[in-house]
């Protein structure tokens, strides 16, 4: 079966203050998003890989691949869309024939081989994967009126990438009109009443949104190692 990697990669570095957009600031020498790559090729090394740029960056992002080594036709570039949900249908429409497709967000740099294979296998298995991890702080629901009451942690779970999927699934999914409460894929395959299953993510799998964050991903990828 072939797999396919759509990384989702529209962020514009704003809330970190960058003057580029994040998925192309340097760690160590080399861009966020590449490290995204290198995981999934580490993986799966024949995965096919989709970078989803904005189109006014798709001629930086041919660059980058040249300029630190990555020229083999594993790896294509298309234009993203107005929101992520025309993005990922935008990467969906370069999959074909049987595949299992993780849909990932460029700037979680830190997604470890491992990770990307147990979401692998419990796709292949089940036609989807969606990696979590627990809520640790203590939750209040907030309501329009500014008063607020507690809501148990034990229920919840914060939701990561690589979200996998058996690719006939998720492109009759994506098929769907945009709605406004598709958040991520797995919202998008929930609305056609698919089921969707969880599996254990990793804490160190951040999205990187703040300047702290990126601090963190520096330090983790200083101290694992090559």
């Amino acid at each position: 079966m072939k797999r396919f990697a759509i990384i989702v990669a529209g962020g514009s570095g704003t809330r970190m203050g960058a003057v580029i957009p994040k998925q192309f600031i340097e760690l160590h020498g080399k861009p966020i998003l590449l490290y995204s790559v290198d995981a999934f090729l580490n993986a799966y090394p024949y995965t096919q890989i989709i970078i989803v740029l904005p189109q006014s960056h798709l001629e930086a992002g041919q660059e980058m691949l040249i300029t630190h080594g990555y020229k083999h036709k594993q790896i294509e570039l298309k234009a993203g869309g107005p929101t992520r949900f025309h993005s990922v249908q935008n990467g969906l429409a370069a999959v074909d024939g049987d595949a299992i497709v993780f849909i990932h967000d460029a700037v979680r740099c830190l997604v470890t081989p491992q990770l990307i294979k147990r979401c692998g296998d419990a796709a292949a298995q089940t036609g989807s994967a969606i990696p979590v991890i627990k809520v640790r702080d203590s939750m209040r629901q907030m309501s329009s009126d500014g008063s607020s009451k507690i809501i148990g942690r034990e229920d919840l779970r914060i939701v990561q990438t690589p979200q996998t999927f058996h690719a006939s699934i998720i492109k009759e999914a994506f098929a769907l009109d945009y709605r406004d409460e598709f958040t991520d894929e797995a919202s998008v395959l929930e609305y056609t009443g698919k089921t969707i299953t969880l599996v254990e993510g990793e804490e160190s799998n951040l999205k990187i949104t703040f300047k702290e964050d990126l601090d963190y991903a520096s330090w983790k990828l200083q101290n694992q190692g090559p």
